[in-house]
């Protein structure tokens, strides 16, 4: 591409990223938690339940001598195989891979043995979202887009674009971010987006 054309190529390439929108996986798309809990009561024998960890995650709550056996409900290979789709996000993503550039954005890297069963549940659950839209990392700094959909406030602080809450027990008492509650949330404020 010669130097003249170069100017364009940027503006392309800034157009397009604007239309892009970046979605977390756990918690977002896939009810993480609802599985973590199910092992967790399981196995110890406890009611934890997703009221109880308002404003905290399981590690926090869970005892020192049951730490251990958190990661290892992590590790194991079935667990990301099986998720929960949350409710509405199949048709309301759908919606927007019309209008938008759809990327999945997973922490995949903190817990490698994901790797394979978050592929398949999305190849399951969101065929319309292309495998070279699947971004598998460490740290969502990479991310360059328009918005991000995520749980986690430290991936919104450190988004360069609009970065929207989605709500899950352990981020109910973070302000300071544009909440989504759900899904069909979601829809109404990309409705308003203008392209």
């Amino acid at each position: 591409m010669g130097p003249a054309l170069l100017p364009l190529r940027r503006e392309m390439t800034r157009k397009k990223q604007l239309r892009r929108i970046c979605v977390d996986m756990d918690e977002v798309m896939a009810d993480t938690l609802a599985e973590f809990l199910r092992r967790y009561n399981e196995t110890f024998d406890d009611e934890v339940t997703p009221e109880d960890l308002v404003g905290k995650g399981l590690w926090e709550v869970a005892p020192l001598d049951r730490q251990q056996q958190l990661r290892a409900f992590l590790d194991a290979e079935d667990f990301f195989e099986d998720l929960e789709v949350m409710a509405d996000a199949q048709p309301v993503l759908k919606t927007l891979s019309q209008r938008f550039d759809l990327y999945i954005a997973t922490q995949a890297m903190i817990v490698p043995n994901s790797l394979g069963p978050k592929y398949r549940w999305l190849q399951r659950h969101f065929p319309f979202i292309p495998p070279t839209n699947y971004v598998f990392c460490g740290d969502k700094r990479i991310l360059r887009a328009s918005y991000l959909i995520d749980d986690l406030p430290a991936n919104l602080a450190c988004f360069e674009g609009t970065g929207l809450l989605y709500s899950a027990p352990h981020n109910m008492t973070v302000t300071g971010y544009m909440r989504v509650n759900n899904w069909q949330d979601v829809a109404a404020y990309f409705d308003q987006v203008k392209i």
